[in-house]
């Protein structure tokens, strides 16, 4: 059984999953430290075992083992629903292709709720985890989206991001996509909760005046369907050339609008001076 826990507020964990969680032998956790605050506050006596990224693989055999005699398991992460972006999808996928019953009791998603309070297209929309760590590979993750979206794909986008990268992030949405409209939510249904809504440049200057805390979701509005003009390439180059060398800044801007790179290259050489 898959189980969301609060994101924040244990306000938000519902009757049903107290009761899923009661009823099993054994309750999977990501981080059982973590996890003993929650199931303590609602008064969960069962036992623990922890599944997280580094040792799922080795407790799938035995877990497929407690299924099959019987077990009732309950999984559930740090905060959320399990599987979007924690632990748990390989034990997922083991258990079906063996034939057994995997049942999941509905929950707290942090990516729905900023969704839906972005004040941004809700559908569709392409959920994609946490981008690349590194910035040559996050901007060509965001290059391979813009490729996508001048091949038809139109969809509101939603990114999870550690606060110490989110400015970088957000220059690099921005170098790729241009001056979209976007929001960062932070800290959702917690004391501090804040959304923030503007377009990416706007966001990136805001959160370098004041740094961020918690947790982020990034939300990022869909292409429109005009093809770049002046102004918007020099939006972009500007953008790019802020955080990048020039080749590099030139490299970002063509594959995200599909210019000729000689066009793109005269323009940002003219910018630099």
């Amino acid at each position: 059984m898959l189980i969301p826990t609060p994101i924040g507020n244990l306000g938000d964990m519902t009757i049903r999953a107290v009761e899923a969680l009661k009823a099993a032998d054994t309750i999977l956790c990501e981080d059982t430290r973590t996890s003993a605050r929650l199931l303590q506050h609602f008064g969960i006596t069962g036992r623990t075992m922890a599944l997280h990224e580094h040792n799922e693989d080795g407790r799938i055999s035995q877990v497929l083992g407690m299924l099959r005699e019987g077990k009732r398991v309950a999984l559930i992460s740090d905060a959320g629903t399990p599987l979007v972006s924690d632990p748990g999808y390989r034990l997922v996928r083991a258990a079906i292709a063996a034939g057994l019953p995997v049942g999941g009791v509905p929950g707290a998603n942090a990516a729905l709720l900023a969704l839906t309070l972005s004040g941004l297209p809700p559908h569709p929309f392409l959920f994609l985890g946490f981008p690349p760590p590194k910035g040559a590979a996050r901007r060509a993750a965001f290059a391979s989206l813009r490729a996508a979206e001048a091949a038809g794909l139109s969809a509101t986008m939603i990114w999870y991001e550690a606060p110490h990268r989110l400015v970088e992030t957000l220059e690099d949405l921005a170098a790729v996509l241009g001056p979209r409209e976007a929001a960062v939510a932070r800290e959702l249904t917690k004391r501090f909760e804040e959304v923030r809504r503007g377009t990416l440049p706007d966001l990136a200057a805001d959160f370098t005046a004041r740094a961020p805390r918690g947790e982020i979701t990034i939300v990022v509005g869909p292409a429109v369907d005009t093809p770049p003009d002046a102004e918007d390439l020099d939006s972009r180059l500007r953008a790019a050339l802020a955080g990048h060398r020039l080749k590099e800044a030139v490299a970002v801007v063509t594959a995200a609008t599909g210019l000729p790179r000689k066009q793109v290259y005269a323009r940002a050489l003219l910018l630099e001076q």
